[in-house]
């Protein structure tokens, strides 16, 4: 009889087993795929970005699928690793590629409420790289809209003041993005400042001549 209960468990963790190593690949190509999508969406190339995004959206659905009888599985972090990642990288292509202006919440994205305000907590960096890349090409007023959106994003992590056993590091993403947006503020505002100076002079220039 003991031996019959202990091959019924076996064939429980063989299974447990397997969906974990089937997942954890998937996870790894989510991870992948929003990585080489953020590289597309920052050279414009949208089209691209949103294929691998749409192939995203797939995997997480088949994970979730994997993991449905498995809980333990599932909360156990890897996972949520990928959702934060996919949420970092939707979220930046909704706001860069300008396609739509609302920015779909966690219910909508089938991922965890800690793994969306994760991914949200990452999102200010790569904003950041926008607005550099707006002032190395001259037009740094055009960052302003971007340093907008990361102080809103900064404002809703901040009413998550709990533990971090709840928020899985959440604070010390927040405390990230409030240090990005110092620095990004300084930046455009050095970059105009530089610009209007420019702009004095070359007219100053021109009325001598």
């Amino acid at each position: 009889m003991i031996y019959n209960i202990s091959c019924s468990i076996k064939d429980s963790f063989e299974e447990k087993d397997k969906a974990r190593e089937s997942t954890l690949a998937i996870s790894r190509d989510v991870v992948r795929n929003c990585r080489t999508a953020m590289y597309s969406i920052h050279n414009r190339d949208f089209d691209k970005a949103n294929l691998l995004i749409s192939k995203s959206v797939e995997m997480i659905e088949k994970m979730d699928t994997l993991l449905a009888d498995h809980p333990d599985i599932y909360y156990s972090g890897f996972l949520e690793h990928a959702q934060q990642e996919f949420v970092e990288c939707l979220v930046v292509y909704n706001i860069l590629s300008g396609e739509d202006d609302e920015i779909p919440g966690p219910q909508e994205l089938n991922v965890s409420n800690v793994a969306y305000l994760n991914g949200l907590g990452d999102v200010g960096g790569e904003l950041r790289r926008h607005i550099l890349d707006l002032i190395r090409k001259d037009t740094p007023e055009e960052g302003e809209k971007y340093l907008g959106l990361m102080e809103e994003i900064y404002n809703c992590l901040m009413m998550f003041d709990y533990p971090d056993a709840m928020t899985h590091g959440l604070r010390h993403k927040t405390d990230v993005t409030r240090s990005i947006i110092e620095k990004t503020r300084g930046d455009l505002t050095n970059a105009m400042r530089q610009q209007k100076l420019e702009k004095a002079m070359k007219e100053f220039e021109n009325r001598i001549n």
